[in-house]
């Protein structure tokens, strides 16, 4: 069994949602890297603060819709002009009209799963522990605080990386330790 790695994080409470974006765009520019920002509520601009990517989620759900789609067609092939072909009404065996609302309810299921199962996967969820939600003041991440955490990377000094948080505007600062999963 590997040993737990111990690692540490400089988390700041800030008063608002725009300090807390300025602050992590800031904090982006001098290079820190690894940070996450955590809110009430989703904030404009934080995605572009933290610098990341653009969202996969629009690809896992075309990936979803054609995956649902062709398995529709190619099943109700297979059962109605295959396995069973019944010939009712003189309508032809490959009758597509007919298959539309069964290929586009599996389109939109597959879908639905397609996202749920992609965020799950994307944001490593479900996340049940993490250090930082520890910390007795972090609780108002949930009701009306706004947190920015900053990994410790080797090499740099923690009470340089406070100081530049409280000149940010950051109305407490603290370090949390602890084991990553």
């Amino acid at each position: 069994m590997d040993t737990p790695v111990l690692d540490s994080w400089v988390l700041a409470e800030f008063a608002s949602p725009d300090e807390l974006v300025k602050a992590t765009n800031e904090m982006r520019l001098k290079g820190f890297q690894g940070m996450d920002t955590y809110s009430p509520y989703p904030l404009h601009g934080g995605s572009e603060a933290l610098g990341l990517p653009p969202s996969k989620i629009p690809l896992i759900a075309l990936c979803g819709a054609i995956t649902g789609a062709c398995t529709a067609l190619a099943m109700q092939t297979w059962m109605n002009s295959i396995d069973y072909p019944l010939n009712v009404g003189g309508r032809p065996l490959l009758s597509l009209p007919a298959w539309i609302p069964i290929t586009f309810e599996l389109a939109v299921l597959c879908t639905a799963f397609s996202i749920f199962f992609g965020v799950l996967g994307l944001a490593r969820l479900p996340q049940p522990y993490h250090p930082v939600f520890e910390h007795d003041a972090f609780r108002s991440a949930s009701t009306h605080g706004y947190w920015l955490s900053v990994p410790k990377l080797d090499g740099v000094d923690v009470q340089d990386v406070q100081s530049k948080l409280q000149a940010l505007g950051a109305t407490q600062v603290t370090v949390v330790s602890g084991e990553k999963e």
